[in-house]
Formats: C-alpha cells, sequence, structure tokens
C-alpha cells in the first residue's frame, strides 16, 4: 500500500491546536523507515471540490469568510485543503494511504467544522462513480460524510464512534448510514464485534471500500478514546481486509503523534492480512 503525502501539509500550525503537523511528522517519518513507497498529490480543482460541496463553501475557504473556533483561517488554507484533497483523490486511484492533514470528516456540503475545511474522502469516492462501502473508524462521527451521501444508492457510510461526543451526531442509523455509538473505552472486544455486526449489516455488494481512518480511538488520545492499544488496530484492519475489496483509505483524527506510525502500521498489517486488495490497479 502506497502511501500519500507532501511535506507541504505541515507548513500550517496554530499553537495549541491538537490538530497539529507532529501527528503527520511522525506517522510519516515512522513509516519511511519501515520502507513504504510515497506519492506526492497534486490539489484538488475547483472542479472537484464542487463535486460534493457548495460554491459558497469553496468561496468561504478560499476568502477565509467564516468562524470556527475548531477551525483556524490560516494564511495558503485553500491550498492546503485542496492538497488534502487531492491526497484522497490519488488514495482512490492507486489504492493507497493518504495522510495529509487537514482531516475532512466532518465537512458536509455546506459546512466546515471539526479542524475540517474540505470533505477528503468523500470527493475521492463521488469522483469514483463506484458503488462505495465507506467505513469510518475515527472516533467521531463523520457528520459531514453522512451528511453528502444520505440517501445516495451508490454509498453505504459505516461509522463506530464515541457516544455523546463531538460533534452530537450518530446516535440512529438511517437507509443508507449505519451509525454505532459505542460507550468510552469499550475496548478491543466490544469494538471488533461492533465493527463485525455494522459490515454484516451494510452487506458485501460493493465495488471499493474506502477507508476514514482515526487513531483517535488509541486508550490515551485526549479527544475520542474507545481504550483502543496499538495493537488492536492490526484487528480491525484484518476484519475490514477480509472483505477482500479494492481499498484505499484517509487519514482522519489521531492526537497522540507517537503512536501514530505504529498504529498505521499494524492497521495496514491487518488489512492486507485480511486480504484487501491494496495495490494499485
Amino acid at each position: 500500500m502506497e502511501i500519500i503525502f507532501s511535506p507541504r501539509c505541515l507548513e500550517y500550525n496554530a499553537i495549541g491546536h491538537p490538530e497539529g503537523p507532529a501527528r503527520v511528522r511522525l506517522m510519516k517519518d515512522y513509516l519511511e523507515r519501515l520502507g513504504f513507497s510515497f506519492r506526492e498529490p497534486a490539489p484538488a480543482t475547483d472542479e472537484e471540490i464542487l463535486s460534493v460541496h457548495t460554491p459558497d463553501l469553496l468561496r468561504r475557504v478560499k476568502t477565509g469568510d467564516f468562524y470556527d473556533p475548531d477551525c483556524p483561517v490560516y494564511p495558503n488554507l485553500e491550498f492546503y485543503a485542496k492538497l488534502s484533497v487531492g491526497g484522497a483523490v490519488l488514495a482512490q486511484r492507486v489504492r493507497g494511504f493518504s495522510i495529509l492533514r487537514p482531516p475532512g470528516h466532518h465537512a458536509g456540503p455546506n459546512f466546515l467544522g471539526g479542524f475540517c475545511y474540505f470533505n477528503n474522502i468523500a470527493v475521492a469516492v463521488k469522483l469514483s462513480g463506484k458503488k462505495t462501502l465507506i467505513v469510518d473508524i475515527d472516533g467521531h462521527h463523520g457528520n459531514g460524510t453522512e451528511a453528502i451521501f444520505l440517501g445516495d444508492p451508490k454509498v453505504t457510510y459505516v461509522s463506530l464512534h464515541r457516544m455523546y461526543n463531538y460533534p452530537g451526531t450518530g446516535q440512529r442509523s438511517y437507509a443508507n448510514a449505519i451509525n454505532i455509538p459505542l460507550p468510552p473505552r469499550c475496548g478491543r472486544e466490544r469494538y471488533v464485534e461492533a465493527l463485525e455486526g455494522a459490515l454484516e449489516q451494510a452487506g458485501r455488494d460493493y465495488e471499493e471500500l474506502a477507508i476514514s481512518v482515526g487513531f483517535d480511538t488509541y486508550k490515551e488520545d485526549p479527544l475520542a478514546s474507545l481504550g483502543l492499544e496499538v495493537s488492536d488496530y492490526y484487528d480491525i484492519g484484518y476484519v475490514l481486509g477480509a472483505l477482500k475489496l479494492p481499498t484505499f483509505c484517509v487519514l482522519e483524527g489521531g492526537y497522540v503523534p507517537e503512536i501514530m506510525g505504529p498504529a498505521a502500521e499494524a492497521f495496514i498489517a491487518g488489512l492486507k492480512e485480511g486480504g484487501a486488495i491494496t495495490e494499485g490497479p
């Protein structure tokens, strides 16, 4: 599985903000030492962004015409947000893992939030045109991804997330949105059981698997812990890999920088051992 990365995504920062460059920098350095191959993406175009977002959201991100305490108006924000979308689009094309920032699953058709400006994985899925199963293993519910694809016959969205946490959504399921809220520190056994049940409910009639990967479910994460150990990400990857679908991954959260690399290593190993198709077409 190729890693999609650009050093440009490390250029911006806000002091004290949990979504800082260290989380991706340490992950990239760790995976590089393991010998993973890397590709650098191009920024997404306006047309690609508009496949899932409104012209008004695109305008606001371009001009900084918004206020959200979780989403600073960084210098050159449009470039960084589009670059992260471009990473997801490339990951879909080569069946890779985009580890760029900012994340994306809280960005909806006409809203941003939760450190997210554009919805990276949603653009990649929409542009592919394939019948896709999106599985979101970030500790927060991907309200933006759900809002974009709710009612779309070509996409099923599955989210396992910490209950009663930001953004306050994901407490019930809909026709093509399967939401599994879990108690804090639920641990590996309950998590894996819930994941297997959700995948059974989603069925198997898909051309592709898209995974929103968040490591904020780690036991010491300050924002969304579900009590998981680093080694548990192997088991999660294995269950998803057992679907044996062409698979790509896009990074969402994870706020303990030191475990990002080891967690990604375990997760990718599980995917491969489970049988995911992670080599380029």
